[in-house]
């Protein structure tokens, strides 16, 4: 049994929380690109309509990729590199997330 003492994180410290940069299928065959803490939960959101008026016009219908960030700054920097991606570049990062096994 370790005492309080012993444990190397304060209470004081703040837990790093993961951020994701995070690709949804909209039902027109579009990438939408985006980040958040919770991808699963942003994606119902999108789901249900909110949260992004990209898919006030066409509906999401897939989360299709995820990619763990250091923190919410590295989400958005990797968030504005997928953006600039052509298309094509961008279904390659959604095939090779299909091929790695959770």
């Amino acid at each position: 049994m370790t005492s309080l003492s012993e444990n190397p994180v304060d209470a004081d410290t703040p837990v790093s929380k993961s951020w994701f940069v995070y690709l949804v299928r909209a039902a027109n065959g579009s990438l939408y690109c985006g980040v958040s803490d919770d991808p699963v939960r942003r994606f119902a959101t999108h789901q249900r309509g909110k949260g992004a008026r990209f898919f006030l016009s066409s509906p999401a219908v897939a989360l299709v990729y995820t990619e763990v960030c250091r923190d919410k700054s590295d989400a958005l920097r990797q968030e504005r590199l997928i953006k600039k991606l052509r298309k094509s570049a961008k279904e390659c990062l959604v095939a090779s997330a299909a091929r790695v096994p959770l």
